[in-house]
């Protein structure tokens, strides 16, 4: 019987031996997980801050690996609220619903729905921050079942406290794995925000400082206001539209998107009355509205909201040399459509001197060319006995440099289409 001879195989490390080198390794890694934070403007950070003080559920929807995870999880240590993770698509439909326990007499007692443990931690802790995530992977079961959290708050037998916030994730169905479309009852119960990653925010995050979400201060002077102006605004553009007031998309992709129904413009009207109190920029509220009722929709509430900020036209009339007009060239050319219409409807000589002061004014603190439109409505308001104010002679250079620029444009655009139509 031959022996065989060990082989000359060296001998594993000893445990005293491994264990200093996985501490090295957890020191070099506790020194990569070492980063700090700053306050930095961020518009969707600071959008999906505000749906979450607004107590709305939010859906952030990117693209694999953008950081929506790593953004939740930042969102939950700066406000100091308890995270749970729920992976909805590897959850059952009984697991946000309910498992039926049957008690000593169901006939008498019924048949409770007993939730599941990560319902009953934050029913214990009171608050938190419940996150949702892989939303479009969870399948057509699991979406119905989530429908009542998400609205109603209930898991089982279960309320969640007032102070848990609900934020979900997804990724496009294209690039999610055995992805679905979104329901369109769970859809909108959303506000939809497009979450894309900023080259100097990454950066800056991988050298160890990553932005700092805080929840807006709002401006306890200006909450009243704020509801007034939410609710002229909602009110008066489904009063001009009605046929927004509902309008489910056609298409299979968008309805699982933001789209405008009598819940979303609810929706709307808190996230306007948070941005308004909270003084945010026109950037922050528009990606909160298109993201409660859709692009279009939301692209018509912000149109209105813009014409409630116009100031009032018999204001600018009876200050013409004090008038502070807006900045943004369309608001302002709005502005002097008003002043013309407001001497149009009631035509005296001083109101329509003081609307010539007031072009004058417009074109010193802007752009010449909006004086245009509205110093050519306000002439045609002229009537025989009106002597023609000095103000005029001032803006007739302007009117008529405008007027001769316009005319190049048009012969230059002429003579491109007619070298395209010669190339054919």
């Amino acid at each position: 019987m031959t022996s065989h001879s060990s082989s000359a195989v060296p001998a594993a490390p000893s445990g005293t031996d491994r264990t200093p080198r996985l501490d090295v390794a957890a020191e070099l890694l506790a020194l990569l997980r070492d980063t700090t934070t700053e306050p930095r403007p961020d518009p969707q950070l600071e959008a999906l801050t505000l749906a979450v003080a607004a107590d709305l559920p939010v859906l952030l929807w990117g693209e694999p690996g953008i950081g929506k995870t790593a953004a939740l999880t930042q969102l939950a240590e700066s406000l100091d609220l308890p995270l749970t993770t729920v992976i909805a698509s590897v959850h059952e439909p009984s697991d946000f619903s309910g498992l039926p326990v049957i008690g000593d007499d169901p006939a008498r007692d019924g048949v409770p729905m007993a939730p599941p443990d990560w319902a009953v931690r934050l029913v214990r802790a009171g608050r938190g921050l419940l996150f949702l995530d892989e939303l479009s992977t969870a399948p057509p079961a699991v979406q119905a079942a989530l429908l009542r959290l998400v609205l109603e708050r209930r898991v089982g037998a279960l309320r969640l406290p007032a102070g848990v916030r609900i934020v979900a994730a997804a990724n496009p169905r294209a690039s999610a794995a055995d992805g679905w479309e979104l329901s369109p009852p769970l859809a909108n119960r959303f506000v939809h925000l497009q979450w894309a990653h900023d080259h100097d925010v990454v950066v800056r995050g991988l050298g160890g400082t990553w932005p700092r979400a805080t929840l807006p201060r709002l401006d306890p002077q200006k909450l009243r206001d704020a509801v007034d102006v939410a609710r002229r605004a909602v009110c008066g553009l489904l009063a001009a539209r009605p046929a927004l007031v509902h309008r489910l998309p056609g298409n299979e992709t968008r309805r699982g998107s933001a789209w405008p129904s009598p819940r979303s413009w609810e929706m709307s009207l808190h996230l306007i009355a948070f941005a308004t109190a909270a003084g945010s920029s026109r950037e922050v509220l528009s990606l909160l509205v298109r993201g409660a009722v859709g692009d279009g929709p939301g692209l018509e509430l912000l149109a209105v909201l813009d014409r409630m900020d116009l100031p009032d036209p018999e204001a600018l009339l009876a200050d013409p040399a004090g008038a502070v007009l807006p900045d943004r060239g369309d608001l302002r050319q709005a502005a002097l459509d008003g002043v013309v219409e407001a001497v149009r409807k009631r035509p005296e000589k001083a109101r329509w001197d003081a609307a010539w002061a007031l072009l004058v004014r417009a074109m010193e603190t802007g752009a010449p060319d909006l004086v245009v439109v509205p110093a050519t409505g306000l002439a045609s308001l002229r009537r025989t006995d009106w002597d023609v104010p000095e103000e005029i002679e001032r803006l007739a250079g302007a009117v008529s440099l405008s007027r001769r620029a316009e005319r190049a444009a048009a012969r230059v655009a002429a003579g491109a289409g007619a070298g395209a139509g010669a190339a054919r």
